[in-house]
């Protein structure tokens, strides 16, 4: 079980009808009122997306004088510098705004920082160097927002400066000739979470003026939806119209590198939606950057030769799967770090080490977030300075984090769901100490379990079919707001297990009544997920068509698989009968004769709880445990055995309470079980429960 809680949705009864009959097919229905969909007319609002970028950029604060100032630059034949970021967001800014300028006959010069040598965001020796080569104009994208020092030196030696970034601002803005970010305080544009390429987008519309939009927007939008998924953006208003609108134009975009990269990872030819962008596309232009390469990424995106893109993208290619690698190999020593952290520490887990390769610590930030619900701070140290990444689950705003910390730190810079800083080692223990206090504040004291938040619950399984997967389309692009739908089957039967992938994942067969389904756990062995045939298992995944030899089924991706907490109707059976037992109501001779257990029998459940708590406690020195418990039963009813193993499970758990032997509190699914110190002999044959038993059969 990879997530501890699962959160389910309520779709409305009532709202899931109207929507059918309105003509939705029943899983979107279902989803989108899930997701507050109150009716048809709130239906074909949400899922219906714009054909272009209606809001004028100009709205943004300083457009204008950025449009001034830059066209100034084209018609005077300037050299212009576009000083962009690594990731994919300021590699496709960088690529989007250069080719618009070199279009315009500007001499046009580009600078992307080494992530490991140089840091991010502006640097003085950066911009001297731009100057040197003769550059009057500099054009940040995706950073420059908190490079006030940077900005006044540019300023010393003759360089206009137009910022143009989508991060957070400081109290005080740099002192550029514009400074175009819709985070400012002041910034009237109505649609505030645009990626960095986002804003350089709007910015090259707004250079090429009403009448060239659309044909730009055409042009620059499939770069613009890779950078917008990529930075994991909120896919909604502006965000879902440059998405949509990129991956439908993705096969005859004017860039042979992205053809060539798609043709690489085996796309071509094949529909791409977002979360092809966010798990194939990006990670292999990220990689560039993550592995101090990223001038790679940015040439094959540039490259006009379609057989020289073919050979940057397979060293692009191979460069990710170097960098995977590292990337296991931190998350392994990452894992035991938090294994050694002490509860108190666990609101946020800041981790650190000199080994670990500055660009791949992001990454895996990302995925201890996902894995641990919460926030992760990811720091390399190399003679005593520490470069650290971080992300965040909902909730908890890092950027202002960071600023609470900013005495700490020797710099920091970012977004509310990701950032970068600076910090000493000498810092890092009253660091950790700080965030976990943030973290606390924000979100309680207890450390935050991961969940997995589930859209709605099948039912009737029949339901499922291939043809309520392709209605789910409507609602992509998916991505930050707009997540890919996640279902899940209670109840289910285990028909078998089988490793797949050389053991790296695991292929099940589950059936629900009549109905029977294939899926896919990847990155999950059998080991990891202890699930055997037999089992009755929930399964939480998203739906999705699976073609195998030309033969297209419906496949379950799984997100997670457990021991079902549903009670199976002979289990409720038994569970109603205990609680007649216990209640002292009436029961039948053959009710009696079910409870019928042998002092054997008792002693096996005996021992499997001991065994139980061995396996499960935190410490030698734990007297209690917390378990679901359904499978506690079945567990215990295995050691038991026999066709009323269940039943006399829950029956050995009744009378070692009532006997003081052990103290069982129960919450919704879990329970915790306490072992008392023993006093003495305690008989089980004094129990009242067991007693009225041997009356009644005598």
């Amino acid at each position: 079980m990879k997530f501890r809680k699962w959160d389910a949705a309520a779709p409305d009864p009532a709202v899931v009808a109207m929507l059918r009959k309105a003509g939705y097919p029943s899983l979107l229905a279902l989803v989108l009122s899930a997701r507050g969909i109150r009716s048809p007319e709130e239906a074909e609002a949400a899922l219906t997306q714009e054909s272009r970028l209606s809001v004028s950029p100009l709205l943004m604060k300083d457009m204008d004088r950025a449009v001034e100032r830059i066209r100034r630059a084209i018609r005077d034949r300037e050299t212009v510098a576009v000083f962009g970021d690594y990731d994919v967001d300021g590699i496709t800014s960088t690529v989007l705004l250069t080719d618009y300028l070199k279009n315009q006959g500007v001499r046009c010069l580009r600078h992307i920082p080494r992530r490991i040598e140089d840091g991010y965001g502006l640097s003085s020796e950066a911009v001297r160097r731009l100057r040197e080569q003769g550059a009057s104009l500099m054009i940040s994208v995706d950073c420059g927002i908190t490079g006030n020092e940077e900005v006044d030196y540019a300023n010393s030696i003759g360089l206009d400066v137009v910022i143009t970034d989508h991060h957070e601002c400081k109290e005080t803005l740099p002192d550029a000739v514009a400074v175009v970010d819709p985070h400012r305080p002041d910034c009237p544009y109505p649609f505030k979470y645009l990626a960095g390429v986002g804003v350089a987008l709007k910015l090259v519309m707004a250079l090429g003026g009403e009448s060239r939009a659309d044909e730009l927007f055409e042009r620059y939008c499939t770069l613009a939806a890779i950078g917008t998924i990529a930075d994991v953006m909120r896919m909604e208003g502006e965000n879902r119209t440059i998405v949509s609108r990129g991956l439908e134009a993705l096969p005859r975009t004017d860039f042979p590198g992205v053809h060539a990269l798609c043709r690489e990872v085996g796309l071509w030819g094949k529909p791409v939606a977002s979360m092809q962008v966010g798990f194939i596309l990006a990670p292999r232009i990220n990689a560039a950057g993550r592995m101090g390469q990223v001038d790679l990424a940015v040439d094959l995106l540039e490259c006009r030769d379609p057989a020289r893109a073919e050979e940057l993208a397979k060293a692009l290619c191979a460069l990710n799967r170097e960098r995977q690698t590292v990337e296991q190999a931190i998350f392994a020593d990452a894992e035991e770090q938090i294994a050694r952290l002490p509860q108190d520490q666990r609101h946020a887990l800041v981790l650190s080490s000199s080994e670990w390769h500055q660009g791949v610590v992001g990454i895996v930030a990302s995925r201890l977030t996902e894995k641990y619900g919460c926030p992760s701070f990811m720091i390399q140290f190399r003679d005593g300075i520490g470069k650290g990444s971080c992300r965040t689950c909902g909730g908890f705003n890092l950027f202002t984090a960071l600023e609470s910390c900013s005495d700490l730190l020797e710099g920091f810079g970012g977004h509310a769901l990701a950032a970068g800083f600076t910090i000493r080692e000498e810092h890092l223990g009253a660091f950790r100490e700080r965030v976990n206090e943030c973290v606390k504040r924000s979100l309680g004291a207890q450390p935050v379990e991961a969940s997995l938040h589930i859209d709605a619950l099948i039912t009737m399984p029949g339901e499922a079919t291939l043809e309520q997967v392709k209605a789910l389309d409507r609602l992509e692009p998916y991505g930050t707001g707009n997540p890919r739908p996640v279902f899940a089957l209670m109840g289910a039967a285990v028909e078998s297990v089988q490793s797949v992938g050389q053991g790296r994942h695991v292929k099940f067969r589950l059936s629900r009544g009549a109905a029977r389904f294939d899926g896919i756990f990847f990155s999950v062995t059998e080991e990891m997920c202890g699930i055997r045939e037999n089992m009755r298992v929930d399964a939480a995944f998203h739906l999705q068509p699976n073609t195998f030899r030309g033969a297209t089924s419906l496949q379950l991706q799984l997100l997670d698989i457990r021991p079902s907490l549903c009670a199976s109707r002979g289990e409720q059976e038994s569970l109603d009968l205990l609680n007649r037992l216990t209640d002292g109501d009436r029961l039948t001779p053959q009710e009696v004769q079910r409870l019928r257990a042998s002092r054997e029998q008792f002693a096996d459940c005996w021992r499997a709880l001991e065994r139980l708590f061995r396996r499960t406690r935190r410490r030698k020195t734990d007297t209690e445990i917390e378990t679901d418990t359904l499978p506690c039963l079945r567990d215990l009813a295995a050691e038991i055995g026999g066709c009323e193993g269940f039943l006399r499970a829950a029956l050995a758990l009744a009378v070692f309470e009532e006997r003081g032997l052990i103290r069982v509190t129960e919450q919704g699914d879990r329970m915790t079980i306490s072992m008392p110190p023993h006093r003495g002999k305690v008989s089980l044959e004094a129990c009242p429960y067991l007693i009225r038993l041997k009356t009644e059969r005598e």
